[in-house]
């Protein structure tokens, strides 16, 4: 009685156990395969739509770059349009300038030209002027004006006066004396010329129009060359020396010595001076 009893028992709980296990089995396999199946179904088109929309944004970021792009050059074609534009009004506005420059500069040459004109008239005119007052003031004082007339105080000789001065200035300020009289320090050009200031100086020491200090050669003031000529001088002279106790510096100016010979002096050295110029014609 026993026995068949402890068999069903222990058949039971096996054959429970068996289906309870196929039956697990069974389920769990049928659950993958068709979570698998979909997955892999909606697997492509997913991807497919990914790597689409990738592109589309990829495509829509470099659209984005190349239209900034094209906005800025085109703001710059823009800004160098505007600048050339400037330029060529600023050229238009200079060549306008100049054309008017050249205009007023024509009409300016013209009104210089005519002044020049006028300038020459007025010119003959005061030597016209000059020559018959020096003709009265010669006639009031008593003195001839034949051939050639010279301001009072001054003397002629042959086309020339010569102003023989009393007051002593240094070279320089002899040289500007007789400038502001239109004048200039005597030149010697002929042997008359000469003679003639030679005896006026009467042994007095008078600046003439001769120095070195310009070149190191010594040259009229006129600036044309001196032709060196030893008679001229005071033997030994020109020693172009230091000892002149006034400072330093050599002795760059000439003077007409006592001897009536020139010798050379330190030009602010303060003595007479000699001025000539030309006469005027009656």
């Amino acid at each position: 009685m026993s026995s068949p009893y402890v068999t069903m028992t222990n058949n039971y709980p096996h054959d429970n156990e068996v289906d309870n296990s196929s039956l697990w089995a069974r389920g769990t396999a049928l659950v993958s395969f068709s979570g698998i199946s979909r997955f892999r179904r909606w697997l492509f088109p997913g991807v497919t739509a990914a790597v689409i929309l990738i592109v589309i944004i990829a495509f829509g970021v470099s659209n984005t770059r190349t239209s900034n792009r094209l906005g800025s050059m085109e703001k710059t074609v823009s800004n160098l349009t505007d600048i050339i534009q400037s330029l060529n009004t600023s050229l238009q506005h200079i060549q306008k300038a100049a054309e008017f420059a050249a205009e007023k500069n024509n009409d300016q040459v013209a009104s210089v030209t005519d002044a020049l004109k006028h300038l020459t008239v007025l010119e003959g005119l005061s030597k016209s002027v000059a020559a018959l007052q020096c003709a009265f003031e010669r006639i009031i004082n008593n003195s001839s004006a034949s051939g050639g007339c010279c301001p009072l105080g001054w003397d002629r000789s042959e086309s020339s006066c010569y102003y023989f001065s009393i007051d002593n200035l240094s070279w320089n300020d002899s040289r500007d004396w007789c400038d502001k009289h239109g004048a200039h320090l005597v030149i010697f050009l002929t042997d008359k010329e000469w003679e003639f200031v030679s005896r006026h100086a009467d042994h007095v020491w008078y600046w003439v129009g001769l120095s070195d200090w310009r070149t190191g050669r010594w040259e009229w003031v006129n600036q044309t060359p001196y032709m060196m000529n030893r008679k001229q001088w005071v033997p030994g002279q020109p020693d172009s020396s230091t000892d002149h106790g006034q400072g330093r510096g050599h002795e760059d100016c000439a003077h007409l010595h006592s001897t009536g010979r020139l010798k050379d002096a330190f030009c602010s050295t303060r003595m007479r001076y000699i001025c000539q110029k030309n006469s005027l014609s009656i």
